[in-house]
């Protein structure tokens, strides 16, 4: 887990900008979705070929959000990553042509195939039956053509988003701009997201409680989410 928080001139900034720090005094549990992105072996699993370390170390923090959220009535939603790819072509060239070098394409091709062994949520995460299952193939699980996480969202009744999983500053970043600009109150959650260095991680949630939603330790989101947060 990564043990650094936003830098105080950050935090005086949007002070000075709105004059607060968060966003969102109470968010109601029936209208909020948890997000757990990317939390799969080919970003988990030791020696996968898109390993991210840390993400093992937020394994222990979702599991106890996901854990309290359901109690308090948020929808648990699992998203992992696949993409389509045979001889002739990819449903992500961009992306596997020019992005993942040739020696590590071929695995990296295999880990993220539909239905794949690295396409699987990571053992160690405690999934419930009544959990929502999304496939994305793209950075953003919002994106127009991505998955079908925005028709889930909004037959489910969901104005609010907690994202947790990895990498902080790729996918967790991208889904949550997009979030925001859809309209989505939106709250990064700090201690169950996972990127390559501190720095990214940081980097990350500076730009994000600048510009596109909220940033909260696990802890504080479930205060908000029971109304009694001190935000």
């Amino acid at each position: 887990m990564h043990s650094i928080g936003i830098r105080q001139e950050i935090v005086d900034r949007v002070l000075a900008r709105r004059g607060r720090f968060h966003l969102f005094d109470s968010l109601d549990p029936a209208e909020t979705a948890l997000l757990v992105i990317d939390m799969q072996a080919t970003f988990v699993e030791p020696g996968s070929p898109a390993e991210v370390p840390a993400s093992r170390g937020i394994v222990a923090p979702i599991n106890a959000l996901t854990r309290e959220a359901r109690r308090l009535g948020v929808t648990v939603i699992w998203i992992n990553h696949a993409n389509a790819h045979n001889s002739r072509a990819s449903d992500w060239e961009m992306f596997f042509d020019h992005f993942v070098a040739a020696d590590v394409r071929r695995r990296t091709v295999e880990s993220l195939a539909p239905d794949g062994a690295g396409q699987q949520v990571w053992r160690e995460l405690d999934v419930d039956s009544d959990d929502l299952k999304v496939i994305k193939n793209r950075y953003s699980a919002l994106i127009p053509g991505s998955s079908s996480l925005e028709r889930v969202l909004r037959s489910h009744g969901i104005r609010n988003l907690l994202i947790a999983g990895t990498k902080t500053n790729v996918c967790c970043e991208a889904t949550g701009r997009d979030a925001m600009m859809m309209d989505y109150r939106t709250v990064m959650v700090s201690d169950c997201l996972a990127a390559l260095s501190d720095d990214e991680h940081r980097a990350s949630l500076e730009t994000f409680i600048q510009q596109f939603g909220d940033v909260m330790a696990s802890a504080e989101v479930l205060a908000v989410l029971q109304n009694r947060g001190n935000v």
